[in-house]
């Protein structure tokens, strides 16, 4: 029996892409749902094509007092949860350091990174009363691979990575009935490169070439792959070839993977 049937999902960020393809998967598995967005027509777009009983709100992540509100009332409606899919994020990427603005910086660190703590946090509690819980919070390839003018974007990556496998230890150590799970995406097929606004010239030029080449998976296959690891209990999820090759040459050369991935972005992307 599929260890999502008949549970109760949370699924951030559901409006659009892996968090769309999450949400149908789990409802076409028999799970339970309770979904939300910032994008209110995203949301409901989502929710017309979900079967059955449905729990959905407009939320925004980064913001902690309405993270635990709709904790509170997801719990209310089922009277239990347990599964959190903190999958909400943006880009916050296309400059360099020196161009970053901070309102980009902190805005990117508080949906990608403060938004997964915030979902963490509030659901804990009722994961660990469910008696069989799990939490599985979305990174990325960029969360042990940094590249060029994804500062703010590798920072809260990265973060999410550390700050779950520090959870894991947690739940471990207290032998709390709860697993972890960190889901590291490569290049999926999404708007997260492109949702970003304005763009400069040089912002959409980057863009173009994600899209194009870079962003192949489709969310539905990302959304399988990931689902089928939280059913087989995995910790640690990579999804994709790209998300795979990366990860290997990150461990074979920490200290020279930045030169390499310098000289790829100068290919695919010329100087800047």
């Amino acid at each position: 029996m599929s260890s999502v049937r008949d549970k109760v999902a949370v699924v951030t960020g559901a409006g659009s892409g892996i968090g769309r393809a999450l949400a149908l998967l789990l409802a076409a598995r028999g799970a339970r749902l309770a979904v939300s967005d910032i994008d209110e027509a995203g949301l409901k777009g989502t929710v017309s094509l979900l079967p059955g009983e449905v729990h959905a709100a407009t939320l925004d992540v980064g913001d902690r007092a309405a993270v635990e509100g709709y904790a509170d009332a997801v719990v209310s409606h089922y009277g239990v949860v347990h599964q959190i899919y903190n999958n909400a994020g943006v880009s916050g990427g296309g400059q360099s350091v020196l161009d970053t603005s901070w309102e980009v910086y902190e805005k990117t660190l508080a949906v990608n990174l403060f938004g997964v703590i915030h979902g963490t946090k509030a659901f804990l509690p009722h994961l660990i009363a469910s008696g069989d819980g799990h939490v599985i919070n979305v990174s990325s390839l960029n969360g042990f691979m940094a590249q060029p003018t994804l500062s703010a974007y590798a920072a809260s990556k990265f973060g999410v990575r550390g700050f779950t496998e520090a959870l894991r230890t947690e739940m471990l150590v207290g032998r709390h009935p709860v697993q972890v799970t960190v889901v590291h995406p490569g290049g999926v097929k999404t708007n997260i490169a492109s949702a970003t606004a304005p763009l400069t010239a040089a912002q959409a030029a980057r863009v173009r070439v994600y899209n194009e080449k870079l962003l192949k998976m489709p969310a539905e296959q990302a959304a399988r792959i990931i689902l089928d690891g939280v059913e087989a209990g995995r910790p640690r999820v990579l999804v994709g070839a790209d998300a795979k090759a990366v990860d290997r040459l990150v461990r074979l050369f920490p200290r020279r993977y930045p030169v390499l991935v310098a000289r790829y972005e100068r290919r695919l992307f010329g100087d800047a």
